[in-house]
């Protein structure tokens, strides 16, 4: 190729002092002024910090070549920390230094309350007057569960064990056990299952008879007013409402025991009302997390009658209900009687004679559990009841509405017998009821045998020779293999039905009204005729 041409792009790169990015080059004014741009933003002030980026760069330069550290590249991010933190000031407010309080002494106050014991002497005296220790041995089975991976720390048992104690010692209690811990979203929930003294739930029953009583002396009061008025009264609606179920008595089915609850060790106790059937239909067609609050609203659909303490309560039932079993034959029924009595027995006992199978066999087979608490009818009660009874008082007077009513009334439900072998429950889908495993294999004669339950996540239960226990651990929820889906809100009231009485007609067109109006005018006309004709034949 010869000397390029002025038309082609190689021309003049032999000329000397040229170059291709000659025009590129930048004014030095104008690199001046981006220099100067530069470095006002670097020397920005930080609203937090009070530093600038400029003068870190130079201390870190600075630290850098007085020190020389090696491999300086990989420790720069630690060389420009070490630099902020020596800039840092502590503000001296006082003379003297804040004290610091660690997390560990923050614990220790508030468990504080636990250890100081008062009355002791009194309270073993009360122990021994009723044949058995009323405070359960939690630090025992919190061992055994242990054994399974199951359960709180050490330190966690202990304090809910100084609870406890201090629970009985405080309400007239005659057996306590540890129910289990229910997970909430912002609190937790301790449960200590009771059985009260005797007397002690009929004083409650009494006074609340007494309130019902004052309840319908004001409502008779007030009716004698209204009678006396005799205001004019809007017409009343003949609907009647289905009657509520009845909740059952303190001491037997859902309400067989007392619960009392707190949100840790050391804080106080709450006891929780007893429970509705309406509360436990409702509990099974919703799904909430609880707060930790139990004044909390229950807000649902269906509307839960009652706050977070009664849905904890539904919760509770259902639970101890589904998952609370012991070894077979360890419980019998008080009386042979009422074994062959069609309902079934509601009372049991410890059974002397028993005789506990060994662990491989309590693993390996369900049929070594049964069931000690009373399952759940779908009415929200253990035993059932017909809602359409009625008082004997009322019974003369709706002879004739009872007579249309018989064939109306629900077929009583009856459910599992007390005492029901765990190997009869259903599973779910491909889900048994109950897993069972032993704590350990590599030494089976000291394994205990664990049993967990699907149904409920979080309820286990543990045995060994004549020793057994229920515990819970979780969020209170049952386990569904499907997803949760709330209940549709009830379908829309028809409206009213549409007749010719109060359909709206339509509106007549022009022509219409000009062929009425002649219509009208003709008829008018014959009339006026008519009695012309008239007068004049009289």
């Amino acid at each position: 190729h010869g000397p390029y041409q002025p038309h082609e792009p190689g021309y003049g790169l032999d000329q000397p002092r040229y170059s291709p990015y000659e025009d590129e080059i930048p004014d030095p004014q104008t690199r001046m002024l981006a220099i100067k741009n530069a470095k006002a933003y670097l020397l920005k002030t930080s609203t937090k910090s009070g530093l600038n980026l400029y003068d870190h760069f130079a201390n870190i330069l600075t630290k850098i070549l007085d020190e020389k550290p090696t491999n300086t590249v990989d420790i720069i991010e630690n060389i420009s920390k070490d630099v902020k933190w020596a800039q840092f000031r502590k503000k001296m407010d006082t003379l003297r230094d804040e004290p610091l309080i660690s997390p560990t002494f923050e614990a220790a106050e508030k468990c504080k309350a636990l250890f100081i014991q008062e009355g002791g002497e009194e309270h073993e005296g009360v122990e021994e007057e009723m044949g058995h220790p009323a405070l359960p041995n939690v630090m025992e089975a919190a061992f055994y569960f242990e054994q399974a991976g199951i359960g709180l720390n050490k330190d966690e048992s202990y304090y809910i064990f100084l609870a406890l104690r201090n629970l009985i010692h405080v309400q007239p209690i005659q057996t306590c056990r540890f129910w289990g811990k229910i997970l909430g979203l912002e609190m937790n929930y301790i449960v200590a299952e009771v059985q009260l003294r005797e007397g002690e739930e009929e004083e409650e029953t009494g006074e609340e008879g007494e309130g019902t009583t004052a309840e319908g002396e004001k409502e008779m009061g007030e009716a004698g007013e209204e009678d006396e008025e005799k205001p004019a009264e809007p017409p009343k609606s003949t609907y009647k409402p289905p009657p509520p179920i009845p909740k059952e008595q303190n001491g037997t089915g859902t309400n067989k025991y007392v619960y009392f609850v707190c949100n840790g060790p050391g804080k106080p106790w709450v006891k929780l009302p007893p429970v509705t059937p309406a509360q436990i239909v409702c509990a099974r067609k919703i799904k909430k997390f609880f707060t930790g609050w139990l004044d909390a609203p229950v807000v649902s659909f269906p509307p839960f009658p009652g706050n977070e303490a009664n849905y904890l309560r539904a919760q509770i039932a259902r639970i101890s209900a589904g998952t609370h079993v012991s070894p077979t034959g360890f419980y019998q029924f008080a009386d042979e009687e009422e074994e062959e009595e069609e309902g079934g027995a509601d009372t049991y006992e410890e059974n002397p004679e028993f005789e506990p199978p060994p662990v491989a066999e309590m693993v390996e087979s369900l049929a070594t559990w049964a069931h000690h608490v009373k399952g759940i009818l779908k009415q929200g009660r253990c035993v059932w009841i017909n809602p359409a009874q009625k008082s004997e008082e009322n019974e003369e007077e709706d002879d004739e509405e009872e007579e249309e009513e018989e064939g109306e009334e629900q077929q009583e439900e009856r459910g599992p017998p007390l005492l029901t072998l765990i190997s009869e429950d259903e599973g779910m889908k491909d889900i048994p009821a109950w897993t069972t495993h032993a704590s350990t294999n590599l030494i089976p004669e000291y394994s205990v045998a664990i049993l967990q339950s699907n149904r409920w996540p979080g309820a286990y239960a543990f045995a060994s020779g004549g020793k057994f226990e229920n515990i819970y651990f979780g969020w209170g929820h049952k386990y569904s293999p499907e997803s949760y889906t709330p209940e549709l809100p009830p379908p829309a009231e028809a409206e009213f039905p549409s007749g010719p009485e109060i359909t709206e007609t339509v509106d007549p067109t022009v022509e219409e009204e000009m062929a009425f109006k002649i219509a009208q005018e003709e008829a008018l006309a014959e009339a006026e005729e008519e009695e012309d004709e008239e007068g004049e034949d009289d």
